[in-house]
C-alpha cells in the first residue's frame, strides 16, 4: 500500500504543484486582508455617532447620481465605526461605493476590477482565468490536495510506535537534502488536519455539491422545509418602493439593534426584500435573516439563527471556518501559517524528486 501512494503521492504532486502553491500563498496574503486594509485604508474607520443610520435608499439615489448608468440594490452598514457601503455595477464594471453612514458623504468609491485583494481573491479561486475554467483548474487541484495530504500522512506513518517521536523531528545538522526531507514530511504532518479543513471548506466555495453536502452532514440527512420557505409576493408592484426598503432597514435594526453588521438587499419587485444582520462586522456567520414586501415594507418572514438547522448553520460558517475567522484572531493565525506551510510542500516534495532522480550511485536513498 505505501508503494502505490508513494507513486500516487508523487505523480499527483507534480501535476497539481503549481496550482497548490499559487492557492496557497494567495490565501496566505488573503488571511489578514482586513487588517492590511484597516491600516493602508483610512477611509475604512470613522469615529461612531449616536444617532441613526442615513436611509439606504438615499445611499442608492447618491450612487445613481455618481454612476448614471449603473444598476444597485444591495446596501451593507458595517457597524457604527467603520462606512456603510452600495455594491454598483456599471459597464461591466464592478464597485463599491464607501458612505458615512450618518451623513451620507461618500468616502471612496472602489473599482473591484482594480483593487488589489480582490485580484489576490480572484487568482485564489480562479488563478484570473474565466470563472467556468479557473474554478475547475483549482477545484480539482484542491482534490488532488486532498488526495496527496491522505497518501502523504499513510506515507508518514511510522512502522513501528518507537520511531513516532523520531517522524516529528527536523534534523536540522544533516545535510540540507534531509533536511528538506523532513521538513517536507513534518511540515505536512503538522498542518494536515488544519489544511485538510481548508480544501474542504474552499471545495465548498467552489462546489455546489459540496456545499449541499454540509447541509446533509450537518443535518444527519435530515431536510429541513423551514430553511428554505421564501414568502410569495401576491400584489406585485412595479418596483421596489423606497419607503419600502428603507423600512425593511430600519425594521431589522430595531429588531437586532445589537448587531454588528447589515445588509438590505432588493431582489425585485415579485420577491420580498431581504435583511440580514450579523454579530460582528465584517464576519460572517451567525447571520439571521428577514422577508419585507416590496410595495409596503411589511413584515413577512423571519429566519433567526438560532432558528435555523444545523446544516444550515454549517453551510453559513464555511466561509468563516476556510478563513479562519470564524476562530478569531487565533483562526486566522493558524489559517495564515497553514497555507503558508502547504505553499512550501510543493516546493520541498519537488526537491526531493530531483534530488533522487540526478542521484548518482548512492546507496542510501531515503525511505518514506
Amino acid at each position: 500500500m505505501r508503494k502505490w501512494a508513494g507513486r500516487l503521492h508523487l505523480w499527483l504532486g507534480l501535476t497539481s504543484g503549481i496550482v497548490v502553491f499559487i492557492v496557497a500563498i494567495t490565501g496566505c496574503i488573503f488571511a489578514f486582508q482586513d487588517e492590511i486594509q484597516d491600516v493602508t485604508r483610512d477611509w475604512r474607520k470613522l469615529p461612531a455617532q449616536q444617532q441613526q443610520f442615513v436611509a439606504p435608499s438615499q445611499l442608492l439615489h447618491k450612487v445613481h447620481s455618481l454612476l448614471p448608468n449603473s444598476t444597485a440594490s444591495f446596501v451593507t452598514y458595517n457597524g457604527k465605526e467603520r462606512p456603510a457601503h452600495v455594491y454598483a455595477f456599471m459597464n461591466n464594471v464592478p464597485y463599491y461605493l464607501y458612505f458615512n453612514p450618518y451623513t451620507g458623504e461618500l468616502l471612496h468609491v472602489q473599482n473591484l476590477n482594480e483593487d488589489f485583494f480582490i485580484i489576490i481573491e480572484n487568482l485564489h479561486m480562479y488563478l484570473l482565468l474565466p470563472e467556468a475554467i479557473g474554478k475547475q483548474i483549482v477545484g480539482i487541484s484542491t482534490i488532488i490536495f486532498v488526495i496527496m495530504l491522505i497518501t502523504g500522512i499513510i506515507l508518514w506513518w511510522p512502522k513501528k510506535k518507537k520511531q513516532l517521536a523520531t517522524n516529528l523531528k527536523v534534523r536540522w545538522k544533516a545535510r540540507w537534502r534531509r533536511v528538506n526531507y523532513d521538513l517536507h514530511r513534518t511540515a505536512g504532518i503538522y498542518c494536515a488536519l488544519i489544511a485538510l479543513l481548508l480544501a474542504i471548506t474552499g471545495l465548498g466555495i467552489a462546489y455546489e455539491w459540496m456545499h449541499a453536502s454540509f447541509y446533509t452532514v450537518g443535518n444527519l440527512g435530515q431536510d429541513y422545509p423551514a430553511d428554505h420557505e421564501v414568502p410569495k409576493i401576491t400584489e406585485i408592484p412595479e418596483a421596489v418602493l423606497p419607503q419600502a426598503f428603507d423600512r425593511a432597514f430600519y425594521t431589522t435594526v430595531e429588531k437586532l439593534p445589537q448587531s454588528g453588521m447589515y445588509f438590505v438587499l432588493d431582489q425585485g419587485a415579485d420577491k420580498p426584500i431581504l435583511t440580514g444582520a450579523y454579530p460582528k462586522a465584517l464576519t460572517f456567520d451567525h447571520q439571521s435573516n428577514f422577508y419585507f414586501h416590496p410595495k409596503t415594507g411589511q413584515p413577512l418572514a423571519s429566519h433567526l439563527y438560532a432558528e435555523k438547522s444545523p446544516g444550515l448553520q454549517f453551510q453559513e460558517m464555511n466561509y468563516g471556518l476556510h478563513t479562519g475567522q470564524y476562530f478569531g484572531l487565533l483562526g486566522k493565525i493558524l489559517a495564515f501559517f497553514t497555507s503558508l506551510f502547504v505553499a512550501g510542500l510543493p516546493m520541498s516534495g519537488f526537491m526531493i524528486w530531483w534530488g533522487r532522480r540526478n542521484k548518482k550511485g548512492s546507496k542510501g536513498s531515503l525511505v518514506a
